[in-house]
């Protein structure tokens, strides 16, 4: 079930009455069961996955707590990785996997009839595998305590505003939420509905609009003009950008109108003025999770320089790895990995040639963000490309400046709609680092009125209704 369908307004106007009508226990299986029958709609099967991860992990994460001993402990660990993993690769990586070695065999010149299982991949198993897999390590450096209650933890682990596409919310950050009722506060209903209509504007009207234009260039880049692909990698960067903040913002505000709190995912990561910056922008809670889980679990920068670069390195190539099935995903995470590296290289020296230049503040800040800008959309076209040859097609044509023209553009209807919507887009951003726009819907009835129905209009007039998928949901 997908959050733009009239499925999931159907269900999401059943689920809540009933919701704050009960209360504790009663609630939680209410919860559970619509988490069950959210993520079941797509293909029911898959729900054994999520049980029996959530069975193994609260069996676990009980006996991890029990023990003393540390070799006993580190066992249980393992197994709960391997079970997770195990899951995640199967499901996500084997013909990944399968296909590389055929390549490589096939590159020296051998002939191997090798055939691969034609495997689904769940929706979502990258999220909440993670989500599980946190717990597990949680109880066992001891940073939370375990949960004794099996309907608690199995709401934690499914609970559908983020079971699909996150955010990437910890154990520690919701479990202790679901220990009391949460009843229907006008303000969390107003503030949560005010951000679930943004996101929807984020992925109905600006992500969906753009996406013809996007997909028009990369699958055919060698039949545009330079300026036409140049323009759709900048659509690329706005699309996936409010796809997949848009999924983000009506899950936290879902959640919010429920009572409960999810950490902010993204916070304006295209103004970000460096590589580091923009990692504490961008997915932030996966990128938290890639930094706790696995960048400290190697060494951080605890070990000297040089082990610190290759824990950069390997966390996101890991990162990239986890976003999909292909060396394209991987290589974005090598780019991001080195963009890092090098920034810690050079970046000092970077700064001390801009104080050098004595240029004022405004102008060194819009440097460095259109720096980071234009190194992001760079590997945004691996990432959107299907493989290697479709991207350096695309960087290609468009260090080539042939026709570099807004009249070789070929559908200036799909341009100029998605130069409207980036800029409302950005005007709004730009607003609310001077107004708080949560805090005045909150104070203001008129102001929150006016800005729903200026919303609601916005969609309806510039969205794109045919129930597209969120781009996050493949991986």
């Amino acid at each position: 079930m997908i959050f733009n369908s009239v499925t999931f307004l159907i269900f999401i106007a059943a689920f809540l009455p009933v919701y704050f009508a009960l209360n504790g226990r009663q609630r939680l299986w209410w919860s559970l069961l619509g988490s069950y029958f959210f993520y079941g709609w797509w293909d029911w099967r898959f729900l054994t996955l999520i049980v029996i991860s959530t069975m193994v992990d609260f069996y676990l994460g009980l006996q991890i707590s029990k023990l003393d001993e540390p070799s006993r402990r580190k066992r249980m660990l393992i197994f709960s990785m391997v079970l997770n993993l195990g899951f995640l690769g199967f499901f996500k990586y084997f013909n990944f996997f399968v296909d590389s070695f055929h390549q490589m065999l096939l590159s020296f010149g051998l002939q191997p009839s090798i055939h691969t299982l034609h495997i689904i991949l769940p929706v979502g198993i990258s999220f909440y595998t993670f989500q599980s897999m946190s717990y597990t390590i949680d109880v066992y450096r001891r940073g939370i305590a375990v949960e004794p209650d099996f309907l608690r933890f199995a709401t934690f682990i499914a609970f559908f505003p983020q079971l699909v596409a996150g955010p990437i919310v910890r154990a520690s950050e919701l479990l202790p939420q679901f220990n009391k009722d949460q009843r229907f506060k006008w303000d969390r209903f107003t503030s949560g509905t005010g951000q679930i209509l943004w996101g929807f504007f984020k992925k109905v009207a600006v992500a969906d609009s753009l996406a013809p234009f996007v997909d028009q260039c990369f699958d055919a880049p060698g039949a545009f003009s330079s300026m036409h692909l140049l323009v759709g990698v900048v659509f690329y960067s706005f699309q996936i950008y409010c796809d997949f903040s848009g999924y983000s913002d009506i899950a936290i505000g879902l959640a919010r109108i429920m009572g409960y709190d999810f950490p902010i995912n993204f916070r304006t990561p295209y103004f970000s003025k460096n590589f580091s910056e923009f990692w504490t922008r961008w997915h932030i809670t996966l990128s938290s999770w890639l930094r706790d889980y696995l960048y400290i679990s190697l060494g951080g920068n605890r070990k000297g320089t040089l082990m610190t670069y290759r824990n950069l390195m390997l966390t996101m190539l890991l990162g990239g790895l986890w976003h999909g099935a292909s060396w394209v995903f991987v290589f974005w995470g090598f780019l991001h990995g080195a963009y890092l590296v090098v920034q810690r290289l050079a970046g000092p020296g970077f700064r001390r040639l801009l104080d050098a230049m004595h240029l004022p503040k405004f102008a060194i800040d819009g440097l460095n963000i259109a720096l980071v800008y234009f190194f992001t959309c760079l590997a945004w076209i691996f990432f959107r490309s299907p493989d290697f040859s479709t991207a350096t097609t695309v960087i290609e044509r468009i260090a080539s400046f042939e026709n570099f023209t807004l009249g070789s553009i070929v559908n200036k209807f799909w341009l100029m709609k998605g130069i409207l919507l980036v800029g409302l887009l950005l005007l709004v951003e730009i607003a609310d680092f001077r107004f708080d726009f949560g805090e005045v819907i909150r104070r203001s009835p008129v102001f929150r009125v006016a800005s729903f129905a200026v919303l609601l209009w916005l969609i309806a007039l510039l969205g794109t209704f045919d129930s597209n998928a969120f781009i996050y949901f493949q991986f």
